[in-house]
């Protein structure tokens, strides 16, 4: 029916008709998928939840005399310095380094990434390798976006195409990366967002590929790679949506130009810090097979509900749950009723996407081609081979 292209004029002379991913739903449900084929050209999707192997990478600029720095702090959370120079790369999930005797700061790398952002200042330490072209040993400074070079989030793994549901069948608390579950099913959390995540409504991602523009914390980003853990393969519904974690994708971005309203550091209680990430995905209407696949309700998607009581890589199921089960707030597991809360804000995943259709509605946002597709046939490795030491 269309080309991108095509789309793209049309966005050009705001001319293009654009519908978030739950106005799109509604649509469909009143006049059907043929015809809303033909009067819509894109579909914007969002997610806010939290996206821990994420990352920025920052330049800080040559010192003089220069410095090789190999081990360095930034609000005294490290950062990692085998690049060049003065090359870092700062991880979303690593924590403050806290002195014998001192209480968790409950600080990370998510948050430093956050104060960049808002334009905060943050406190720089560095070590140095002391060469006869780089004879500085230390240096001690404070920056702000504005005072160094190159500041973007390169994040191996984002936008999970479905996830899991956490609950604890053991006898005591667990705290864990969907934050506490209390003993004997007490409760049970989700991250997905479930029909309005982007992923689950492109499920064989032909519509996303690398080189896609998307909205990423505030700012415009693209899709880099396949994600770290990518595993297409897991099984599907007939729907061709997955059944637990499947798909997904590296995503990089100008952290100079991001709001720190999508880009919020956070911590898990006794696990660790993270990183709360809002990103949109447009979807480009180019035949009726993609608003069929957005058409998908809450009803139509599953999760697995997982016990994180038993210590190992694969623990035990209390079989799949619907999306319109966990959004009701209460599932049923062996006869018991447990509360169930989302790790993902549905509001700011709704306003994402709809801050993604006044962009492209106002012309200022277009679409992009693919270079590459992603690949759908990756099988997921486990490393079975190890040993205590």
């Amino acid at each position: 029916m269309r080309t991108i292209a095509e789309i793209n004029e049309k966005i050009r002379h705001q001319q293009a008709v654009v519908l978030t991913i739950e106005e799109l739903k509604a649509r469909v449900a009143q006049v059907g998928v043929s015809k809303v084929a033909k009067q819509v050209d894109v579909i914007t999707t969002g997610t806010f939840e939290p996206m821990e192997s994420s990352g920025a990478i920052i330049n800080l600029g040559h010192t003089d005399p220069p410095i090789k720095i190999r081990r360095c702090w930034l609000d005294g959370v490290p950062v990692y310095a085998g690049f060049g120079a003065v090359d870092l790369y700062l991880g979303a999930s690593c924590p403050v380094d806290v002195m014998d005797g001192e209480e968790d700061r409950e600080y990370g790398g998510g948050h430093v990434i956050e104060n960049l952002i808002a334009g905060k200042p943050v406190q720089v330490k560095a070590q140095g390798q002391v060469t006869d072209c780089y004879p500085r040993a230390t240096f001690e400074t404070t920056i702000t976006r504005d005072t160094i070079n190159q500041f973007y989030l390169f994040n191996p793994r984002n936008l999970y195409q479905n996830f899991i549901v956490g609950v604890n069948g053991g006898d005591r608390p667990l705290f864990t990366y969907l934050g506490p579950l209390q003993p004997s099913l007490g409760n049970a959390v989700y991250s997905n967002p479930g029909a309005i995540s982007p992923l689950l409504n492109d499920p064989d991602l032909q519509l996303i590929g690398i080189g896609t523009r998307i909205f990423l914390g505030g700012g415009i980003g693209y899709v880099a790679w396949e994600g770290t853990q990518h595993f297409p393969l897991q099984k599907r519904l007939p729907n061709r949506t997955p059944i637990g974690p499947a798909a997904t994708l590296a995503l990089i971005g100008d952290a100079k130009q991001m709001d720190a309203h999508w880009v919020r550091g956070c911590y898990f209680k006794s696990y660790g810090p993270s990183l709360m990430l809002g990103v949109g995905v447009p979807l480009p209407v180019l035949n009726e097979e993609v608003v069929k696949c957005c058409a998908v309700q809450d009803q139509d998607l599953v999760a697995p509900i997982v016990d994180f009581s038993i210590p190992r890589r694969v623990r035990p199921t209390f079989g799949l749950v619907s999306y319109a089960q966990l959004k009701s707030g209460r599932i049923t597991i062996e006869g018991k009723t447990v509360r169930v809360a989302p790790l993902a804000s549905m509001f700011f995943s709704r306003q994402i996407a709809t801050e993604l259709k006044q962009w492209i509605s106002a012309g200022t946002f277009t679409l992009t081609e693919p270079v590459a597709p992603i690949p759908m046939e990756r099988s997921f490795l486990p490393q079975d081979r190890w040993q205590d030491f």
